[in-house]
């Protein structure tokens, strides 16, 4: 009899410790709440309540305005002094850094369609990507918060900032005039760029929120595309009544020395609004905050 009963209790104890362990599975499946997010790549499911959050590119600012902690964020994100007190205790990780971003247990993985690994990232945690300028940057603010079960927060803050930045629009056209032009250039690399109006760097807010005016020239040649780069011979030519500079204070800045550069009437008139690159690339909810405060200062304080 023993020879019988010894191997149906060890039996016993293995079955016993089967259902155990499933039981506890599926309670630990039941604790974490989902819901049907409608992405690009069609439903995926994801956390009612993400608590580790990895953004791989451009979104970090419109988590941090909705409260998500983010574990993990792209080089261009832990850069962004916007973000520094935000993302102090985040790793910096990217698309191909993935044993790093297992070890940070994500609950919810965000960035650009252009990012690599989906598939694998996948596997990691659920992964909801965006193909840049699918949506405006405002409908990109409530499209992650309703990632993040967040929409009602997210929209109510767009609807504040249009108001806001309409408002400003009207304070700065009384002041400088209805007709006034505004460009944006940045130095990058030793190469000037001037911009549209949807490619950050606070173009969406002058020429979309604010309805400032871009000169015919920028409308010309950077409007569809978005950008569209410079020589410094041919820089006055796009330079409005007001010039906002997305410089970097390490490159090379001998053409500020430059006739070309200082016979433009804005840079005589004193019209030109300098701001660090970092802290300017983007059109997120957190940027777009210090933008519009940062346009308020200049024009409305400048002599």
């Amino acid at each position: 009899m023993k020879k019988i009963l010894i191997p149906f209790t060890l039996l016993s104890l293995i079955l016993l410790a089967a259902c155990n362990s499933s039981n506890e599975n599926d309670t630990t499946e039941e604790n974490i709440d989902t819901f049907s997010y409608e992405s690009e790549a069609g439903p995926i499911e994801v956390p009612t309540d993400p608590q580790r959050i990895v953004v791989l590119s451009t979104y970090a600012g419109d988590v941090i305005k909705l409260g998500g902690n983010i574990v993990g964020a792209d080089s261009w994100s832990i850069d962004n002094p916007n973000f520094a007190e935000d993302l102090q205790d985040t790793e910096e990780v990217s698309d191909e850094s993935l044993e790093k971003i297992i070890e940070l247990e994500p609950d919810l993985i965000i960035g650009l369609s252009t990012i690599k690994n989906v598939d694998k990232l996948n596997e990691i945690a659920p992964t909801v990507t965006y193909t840049y300028g699918e949506v405006d940057y405002l409908q990109q603010h409530i499209e992650i918060g309703k990632l993040l079960n967040k929409e009602a927060e997210a929209t109510a803050w767009v609807e504040d900032f249009e108001e806001r930045a309409e408002a400003l629009g009207e304070k700065v056209k009384e002041k400088v005039g209805e007709d006034a032009t505004v460009s944006v250039i940045e130095d990058y690399d030793k190469q000037l760029y001037v911009f549209g109006d949807d490619w950050g760097r606070g173009t969406e807010i002058l020429y979309q929120a604010m309805g400032l005016n871009m000169p015919k020239k920028v409308e010309e040649m950077a409007l569809n595309e978005g950008y569209y780069a410079l020589s410094l011979e041919v820089l006055p030519e796009y330079v409005g009544d007001y010039l906002v500079f997305s410089r970097n204070e390490g490159a090379d800045n001998a053409y500020l020395e430059s006739d070309t550069y200082n016979d433009i009437p804005a840079v005589k008139d004193g019209h030109v609004f300098e701001v660090e690159q970092s802290s300017f690339y983007f059109n997120d909810a957190t940027t777009l905050d210090y933008q519009l405060d940062f346009f308020e200062e200049s024009f409305l304080q400048e002599n």
